[in-house]
């Protein structure tokens, strides 16, 4: 059905709906083609039923974040995997989502203390018990990835009286609880899902998923998070920046 300007309601500015509606739609395929070509903006001052401006002031920074690519001659197209691109900066899942234009989410599947960890979990954090994290993460309510996090128990107590479906967990550590992060190892490879995960993140069948290990580190070499998490490839790509140096 065609959108027209009586379909807004919110009072932000017309042109961030409309960028929030572009985003929707094109994930959602209503807007793209199946080659992922986007209406031209001819066609989207029709659907929305705004102007040619508001069409182009939603959509530029769309196309700059990354979520669209421009081909003069051919149109914009959709980039299905650009949720998370890495270039060398340690950020968490909230602030990598926001920073790639999207609306960040999260649903517990499940927290609190374990001794039931695996010993990798133990050595790299030196407990025999830690308290855990698991969360399905979303950008813009759509499901891309499972995160399942362990923390030492002293942090864990910290973590659970705190909004864990909104937290920026780095930013916690470092702005409220005066742990300076130093670094992370992490390790990406890929596997197939498992029934629980397809339910989880809205998969049809059983695919492949990228997966993750990280161990984050303070300032004097103790780790604070051990995190294994499994996301969407159509939703997500790390793009990591390699520099030569001289032999």
């Amino acid at each position: 059905m065609t959108a027209t300007i009586h379909d807004f309601h919110d009072r932000s500015p017309l042109y961030l709906q409309v960028r929030e509606l572009i985003r929707q739609k094109a994930l959602g395929g209503e807007i793209v083609d199946d080659s992922g070509r986007l209406m031209t903006e001819a066609e989207l001052v029709a659907y929305f039923g705004v102007s040619r401006v508001t069409v182009r002031n939603a959509l530029a920074p769309l196309v700059e974040s990354g979520m669209f690519d421009r081909t003069p001659g051919r149109g914009t197209f959709l980039r299905s995997n650009q949720a998370e691109r890495w270039v060398g900066r340690l950020l968490g899942f909230q602030e990598a989502i926001t920073e790639a234009g999207f609306r960040p989410g999260a649903r517990i599947l499940d927290m609190g203390m374990t001794s039931e960890c695996d010993q990798a979990v133990r050595d790299a954090l030196e407990e025999p018990a830690v308290w855990q994290l698991k969360r399905v993460r979303y950008a813009n309510d759509t499901p891309i990835a499972i995160e399942w996090a362990f923390y030492p128990p002293g942090i864990g107590a910290e973590l659970a009286g705190r909004d864990l479906l909104s937290i920026r967990m780095y930013e916690v550590f470092e702005k409220e609880l005066g742990l300076e992060i130093k670094a992370a190892e992490q390790v990406i490879g890929a596997r197939l899902s498992d029934r629980d995960e397809e339910v989880a993140l809205g998969l049809a069948s059983t695919g492949a998923l990228i997966a993750m290990t990280r161990v984050t580190r303070t300032s004097d070499g103790r780790a604070i998070e051990f995190l294994r998490a499994v996301y969407r490839p159509d939703y997500f790509q790390f793009s990591i920046k390699l520099n030569r140096s001289k032999v």
